[in-house]
Order: C-alpha cells, then structure tokens, then sequence
C-alpha cells in the first residue's frame, strides 16, 4: 500500500506503470535528468523547466511518483523529487540505463 504521500513501497512497483508514466518524453526527460544526478540528489519541480502549466507539472510529477520512479518530500513551500534509484535498478536492472541513454531532445 502506498504510504501517506502516495509513494508505493519497492514490492508494489509494477511494469506497468512505470512504463505508461516513461512514455511520456516530459516525465522521461524528469527521469533522464535525475537520472544524470548524483545519488541521492533532490530537485524542485520547477528546476526542470518544463514547458507546461503548473498544473500540468504537478500532475507529471504524480503520475512519476504514483508509479514509483520518484519520491517526494516537501521543503516549505515547494517539493524536492529524487529518483527511486536503487528502487527501479532492484525491480528493472537496467531500465534507468536504457532511459538515460536516450538522446536529449
């Protein structure tokens, strides 16, 4: 079960939907760029720029989040997003990597 801040634990991680949320190029660019990060490292969801609405921004960032990829902590008045790292590496090897090889766009 998710926790309080819809997080899904490592073994309710599915295929699924982490596939539907990378199929999108904008939450892909998210993952990607995270992705390049150090480990561990946190961003807030404006930082990366997405041409889009706010709500629309707030709406990716869940659907990476409900899916797992990411994981969300609020700082004030904005939230960080890390990458779910060895989370998506232990359930997909290798899928970050296939990501993250993608060609900028």
């Amino acid at each position: 079960m998710p926790d309080s801040e819809g997080h899904p634990g490592i073994e309710e991680i599915e295929l699924g939907p982490v596939l539907a949320a990378l199929a999108d190029p904008l939450r892909r660019r998210v993952v990607r760029e995270l992705a390049a990060e150090p480990d561990g490292a946190a961003r807030t969801c404006s930082s990366f720029g997405l041409p889009v609405s706010k709500a629309t921004v707030t709406h990716h960032f869940r659907v990476l989040r409900e899916a797992g990829l990411i994981r969300q902590v609020d700082r004030g008045n904005s939230r960080m997003a890390g990458l779910r790292r060895a989370d998506i590496e232990q359930r997909f090897p290798g899928l970050l990597a296939i990501v993250s090889a993608e060609p900028r766009q």
